[in-house]
């Protein structure tokens, strides 16, 4: 059986890379042609790129979570 705190970290990480695979592929790579043009370079959202470092953030807190969460005895 999991513990609660492994548990709760892995959904932490999980949920850091949706957001990151999100902000990648839905809202910053935009796909066209021709692959060249400037409104193909820039993302589609503005602020794409601070969801993906959020997402980065949140899937390094997780192990920092982990530690901080009381386990069982």
């Amino acid at each position: 059986m999991r513990s609660l705190r492994g548990s709760t970290a892995l959904i932490i990480v999980a949920l850091g890379m949706v957001l990151m695979a999100v902000s990648f592929f839905l809202l910053g790579a935009p796909i066209g042609f021709p692959p060249s043009g400037v409104e193909h370079s820039n993302p589609r959202v503005p602020f794409a790129p601070a969801f993906f470092i959020l997402g980065v953030i949140i899937v390094f807190l997780a192990p920092v979570l982990y530690e901080l969460y009381p386990g069982e005895r």
